[in-house]
Parts: C-alpha cells; sequence; structure tokens
C-alpha cells in the first residue's frame, strides 16, 4: 500500500520516536502533520524535517483542544501517536497523583485523540497508538507504566473490533537512545545503554529510526488489525 501524498498526523512528533516517525513517512511521500504540546520544539521540528510538515500545538488530555484541532486540519488517513509521559517509582512509594498524571496522559491521551480523530479518519486508514516492553516485562518501579501499557494494549484490540474496517494497532518499544534520557548525566546514560545491550540478543540499544519503521508498517499494511508489534531487542528473553 502506497502512503503517497496519504495524509499523516503524528501526535508527539517532536522528537525521539515520534520525530524519526513523521520523517519516515515524508520519505514515504507522504503529507505529514505533527502535534505537540511545546511550540518551541515544534518549531525545532519544522526545521528538522523540512518546509512540507504541518505543526500544530495541542495538548492531547484535553478534549476540547484535542477537538479543535482535528476540526482544523480535516480529514485525514492515518493516526499515530507516540506522546505519553510515564511514571517510575516503587509501587508503595510513588504518589497516586503521579500515577493518576501518568495514566491522564498515556492513556487517556491516547484513548481522547482516537475518539476526537474519528470523525475525520478515513474508513480505510489506520490507527497505532503506542505502549511499551515493561506491560509484559516491568522491572522494579515500573508497575504503573506496565499497568498503562498493558491497558493500552488491551484497548487496541478492543478498537480494532469496534471501529472495523479502520485498522488499530499498538507498536511496543523497549529502550531506545532517545532525548528523554538527555537529562541524566553522559556518563551515567552511557553506561545504562552499554549495561543493557549486554543483557539484549542484538546487543545495542534501539535507535528512534529502529522504532519509527514499525509505524510505517503498520500503516501501509492493509491486513494487520489488533496487533502489538514488540520492538525490544529480544528483552522479553532474556
Amino acid at each position: 500500500m502506497s502512503l503517497k501524498e496519504k495524509r499523516v498526523v503524528v501526535i508527539g512528533g517532536t522528537s525521539g520516536i515520534g520525530l524519526s516517525t513523521a520523517k519516515a513517512f515524508l520519505d514515504e511521500s507522504a503529507q505529514v502533520i505533527i502535534a505537540s504540546r511545546s511550540s518551541s520544539k515544534l518549531s525545532d521540528a519544522k526545521q528538522t524535517l523540512g518546509g512540507n510538515v504541518e505543526t500544530y500545538e495541542i495538548d492531547f488530555r484535553s478534549e476540547e483542544k484535542v477537538a479543535d484541532f482535528f476540526n482544523k486540519i480535516g480529514k485525514f488517513d492515518h493516526l499515530v501517536i507516540t506522546a505519553g509521559d510515564g511514571a517510575m517509582g516503587h509501587f508503595s512509594e510513588l504518589p497516586v497523583a503521579d500515577v493518576k498524571e501518568a495514566f491522564d496522559s498515556k492513556f487517556w491521551g491516547q484513548y481522547i485523540t482516537v475518539r476526537k480523530a474519528l470523525p475525520y479518519l478515513n474508513q480505510e486508514g489506520s490507527i497505532t497508538l503506542t505502549s511499551g516492553v515493561y506491560g509484559i516485562r516491568p522491572p522494579k518501579g515500573a508497575s504503573t507504566l506496565a499497568a498503562i501499557n498493558s491497558a493500552v494494549e488491551g484497548l487496541v484490540r478492543g478498537l480494532a473490533v469496534d471501529l472495523s474496517p479502520v485498522r488499530v494497532n499498538v507498536v511496543s518499544p523497549g529502550i531506545v537512545d532517545t532525548p528523554m534520557y538527555a537529562g541524566m548525566p553522559e556518563e551515567q546514560r552511557e553506561e545504562m545503554y552499554s549495561g543493557i545491550a549486554q543483557q539484549l540478543p542484538v546487543a545495542r540499544v534501539a535507535q528512534p529510526e529502529d522504532i519509527a519503521q514499525s509505524y510505517v508498517y503498520l500503516a501501509k499494511n492493509g491486513f494487520t488489525t489488533g496487533s502489538v508489534v514488540l520492538i525490544d531487542g529480544g528483552a522479553h528473553l532474556v
């Protein structure tokens, strides 16, 4: 299935996986629209991606703002959501308010976005959400993310049935070298990556480009729906 001239909306397309995904769709000659909460990141992303991308500022936790966004852009073909904040911390110590905030972002943000997108989505198109490997193999301190990721994957299975013939899938990334870890001292970050790489069958951590190709595949393959595409370098095996 060609993506040439198809309109693709990427929520969270300003850095890391989202930015690489927007670029991957542009490489397929798609018309790409990216949306993010940060106007400065949108400006940087537009400069990186070139003039053929549309940008919009949006808080996808707000039903009103999401509805206004889709009303502005009109009809489109594929929706990809890579945005969403998590929360790490031991179950007995992580404040419940932080847990609820994480659900508001990564679960309810994706839920609301899909709900408001439907009137504008081409029935031959697709929706791809994002979960994460912690949904099946959580380390200590990741119980909240495990719950959120599992909830997103359960939602996708239900939506694939409810929204048919629109295809609905989810990408579940493992550890990825993204700006999310930029706040760590470089030496500590590289030490973390090295330690993880030694445990993985692929012997490295992922780059955003590795994950981006999964979103393109799910948009192009017209016979894939209700699927979780796990891109974790084999982390679930060790």
